[in-house]
């Protein structure tokens, strides 16, 4: 009699208790799911744990590169924090400014209309005890005339009185610092100290108040473009050309002239002509 053997490997193996279920209707096996035993808690938690183990893996494998990259990262979320920062503060001056104006808060609301002098030279003198002489200015070689001074003061005095005439009218000095060896000071910043210091031509309560500085004109187009006080030999380039390529109305522009220093009044007319065929 032979004995066989019917062990786990054995071909003709018996699996008393097999591995799939068995619907008993229907006579077919069918595979049953287990349910995992981790909890959706533990899950989230073993994968945070994994993410901080390769963390620190790279850490201890590339320190220099880690650490130039949180450098990098670190810069970055501060340039892009003082862009925003910057941006919003000026949306909200942006936003002051429009309520003030929306509100009618307007410096000097009343005023229609301008009176520019335009400056031509720079005070340097300490102080203004001898504003006629020409010592107290800054003068070109070609500006170096007897009188020369004077007729800055005439400029000066004549937009103080201009404007005098006219309680709606804003007076404005008009020069940028144009001399570089006069240091950082402006024409249009001489020509206010000037009339300051001669009280005003006694119409300071009516004019001070409405007298103004414009510091960054370099030339005559410029003074424009910010009823003009000047040279009279200079109307022509102020009241035809530069007021033509500004488009400001013929009818409401006005020049008023004073003449040039005794004996220099020839010799400005044809630099004045060099000048406007040089324009043109």
């Amino acid at each position: 009699m032979n004995n066989q053997s019917f062990g786990t490997g054995s071909p003709k193996s018996f699996h008393a208790y097999p591995r799939v279920d068995f619907d008993l209707e229907s006579g077919n096996a069918r595979k049953s799911f287990r349910k995992s035993k981790s909890t959706p808690l533990i899950d989230p938690i073993r994968k945070i744990n994994s993410v901080v183990n390769r963390i620190h893996y790279v850490c201890k494998l590339h320190p220099v590169a880690v650490f130039l990259a949180a450098l990098f990262v670190g810069i970055t979320i501060l340039v892009v924090l003082s862009v925003y920062e910057s941006r919003f503060r000026m949306m909200g001056f942006r936003r002051s400014d429009d309520l003030s104006l929306s509100l009618g808060l307007y410096p000097l609301a009343n005023l229609r209309n301008l009176v520019m002098v335009a400056g031509h030279s720079i005070y340097t003198s300490t102080t203004c005890g001898k504003v006629d002489s020409e010592d107290s200015w800054f003068l070109e070689p070609y500006q170096k005339n007897p009188g020369q001074a004077a007729t800055f003061l005439a400029h000066i005095q004549e937009g103080v009185e201009s404007a005098a005439k006219d309680k709606r009218s804003l007076l404005l000095f008009s020069g940028g610092e144009t001399r570089k060896d006069a240091g950082p000071r402006s024409e249009a910043q001489s020509y206010w100290s000037v009339a300051e210091s001669q009280g005003w031509f006694g119409q300071q309560d009516s004019v001070r108040g409405r007298a103004l500085t414009e510091e960054h004109a370099r030339d005559s187009f410029e003074n424009l473009l910010f009823s003009v006080v000047s040279y009279d030999f200079k109307k022509e380039r102020f009241a035809h050309l530069h007021r033509l390529a500004i488009g400001f109305p013929e009818g409401r522009f006005f020049y008023i002239g004073t003449p040039a220093a005794p004996g220099a009044q020839e010799a400005a007319e044809k630099g004045e002509a060099q000048v406007f065929e040089w324009l043109i």
